[in-house]
């Protein structure tokens, strides 16, 4: 027979629960107790409760080593990341949004640093050889990136941050950045401005592709002038950023319009423009994508689109669990929008 839930013992001080502590307790069987933790279907609701409530009050913690001889399984995702990005608070928003959707399903995230610079398949090889984890999120996806055909070749459950130019389906999660420089552009020209300027990521990566084909379609249906700024990509030192924007504003015909695809090249651009002498609102505008909140404490204002990673980290963690769980890779994308009707405006600072 087994106990109500309002008698549950706590563990003895110092001992570790154990499944057969947690089956003396509520007086089910070892096995009883395991399958309910798993939430085996077969096991009644009222016991997998009992056995619920009787783990939290223990404060039992499933042995992962044991699970895995068990089950296959790690019961862990593994992020790659590159630490280096354009947005302030990335990896905070982005892994908030991972946590939130982990938690519940028994799952945590393990983070492994992803240097873009580095061979980007060693830390993948390793997952593999090793059984590290049980699925894999990632960020900075290349048109063909490597990972992605490894990853589909040994039918591992995987998220990409970013589409690919593979004909095969797989599941990624992303922002629309030819929409974000479309209206970039759009803006800016309606403010009066006919020399635009942009700084994009490396050509390997898949959104400098929707990036560059936005700004240069929409700038060339304008009529007005443009330019990719050269030398640099968003992934440069802030110094050599600075001083190619310096340059390129100590020409005979400087930008009057930026289009910045991050806040720390819109902070650079920014404070380019200051050492030059020019201002902003008179001499030029800037258009800028944000993660944060940074740049409504920030005077003039700039017109800026957010850009959700928290929702976008949630997402990824969500097509992750359904993909190990055998969904189809096709059914599995999600493109989020960029919200143009919450479009940040600047303060009216032409004079």
């Amino acid at each position: 027979m087994s106990r109500e839930t309002t008698d549950l013992p706590t563990a003895a001080s110092g001992e570790k629960p154990t499944l057969r502590s947690l089956a003396e307790t509520t007086g089910f069987s070892v096995a009883t107790v395991s399958r309910a933790l798993a939430d085996d279907p077969r096991i009644a609701a009222k016991t997998r409760a009992l056995v619920a409530e009787a783990a939290a009050v223990a404060g039992y913690v499933p042995d992962r080593a044991a699970r895995r001889l068990r089950t296959g399984r790690t019961q862990v995702v593994t992020l790659l990341l590159n630490t280096e990005h354009e947005f302030l608070g990335f990896t905070h928003e982005f892994l908030s949004g991972i946590t939130e959707a982990l938690q519940g399903t028994g799952y945590s995230v393990n983070v492994v640093p992803d240097d873009v610079g580095d061979d980007r398949l060693a830390p993948v090889r390793n997952i593999l050889r090793n059984h590290l984890a049980d699925g894999i999120l990632f960020t900075r996806t290349e048109a063909f990136d490597p990972r992605v055909r490894l990853l589909m070749e040994n039918d591992f459950p995987f998220v990409s941050h970013g589409r690919t130019e593979f004909t095969a389906p797989h599941p990624y999660v992303d922002f629309d950045n030819e929409a974000f420089a479309r209206q970039a552009v759009q803006r800016l020209v309606a403010k009066g401005r006919t020399r635009l300027s942009l700084i994009l990521p490396e050509d390997r990566f898949t959104f400098t592709q929707h990036l560059r084909y936005g700004f240069l379609s929409e700038a060339r249906n304008a009529g007005v002038e443009h330019e990719i700024v050269d030398g640099v990509t968003l992934d440069s030192p802030a110094a050599r950023i600075a001083e190619a924007l310096r340059a390129s504003r100590a020409s005979d015909t400087p930008p009057d319009g930026y289009v910045c695809v991050g806040e720390v090249t819109a902070l650079v651009t920014l404070s380019a423009m200051a050492d030059s002498g020019a201002v902003l609102g008179r001499d030029a505008d800037v258009f800028a994508k944000r993660a944060s909140p940074i740049f409504d404490n920030i005077r003039p204002r700039i017109d800026t689109v957010f850009e959700d990673l928290r929702e976008t980290g949630r997402k990824m963690a969500e097509m992750l669990i359904r993909r190990m769980q055998g969904d189809d890779p096709s059914t599995l994308t999600h493109m989020l929008v960029p919200d143009f009707e919450r479009l940040h405006h600047s303060e009216d600072t032409q004079g």
